[in-house]
């Protein structure tokens, strides 16, 4: 919760100076996602009605984002500036999480083989 609305505040910040109007919403999901990308790069999403890991997704987004900024697509309302301040700020927090994590010594996941297997079994067949 902390990384969505520091990024989305950050973004919002960031990017009241290009543009006339500015929400900052977009800038705290791709904040979530900058972190999430830190964290568990393989996890498998759907993007551009394609399953991949989070981590080409990320960057299919984000380079979107580059070339809109840079004018590629012509005139937009997308605040391509918020999304790239967003994902910028996601991926230094995520970070500084993995970091603490691994600073914790008693940290540890334990899953059950049985129930992962069956996760998979029931979930993500269709992929």
């Amino acid at each position: 919760m902390q990384i969505f609305f520091a990024a989305g505040i950050i973004a919002n910040l960031i990017a009241v100076n290009y543009y006339e109007s500015s929400l900052g919403a977009s800038g705290a999901i791709y904040g979530v996602i900058g972190a999430l990308t830190m964290i568990r790069p393989f996890i498998p999403v759907f993007a551009f009605s394609l399953p991949m890991p989070l981590l080409l997704a990320a960057i299919l987004w984000a380079s979107g984002d580059v070339l809109r900024s840079l004018g590629a697509f012509g005139p937009t309302n997308i605040g391509a500036i918020a999304h790239l301040t967003g994902i910028l700020v996601g991926i230094i927090m995520g970070i500084i999480v993995q970091k603490k994590v691994l600073r914790e010594k008693n940290f540890a996941v334990k899953l059950d083989e049985k129930l992962v297997k069956q996760w998979e079994d029931d979930f993500m067949k269709d992929i």
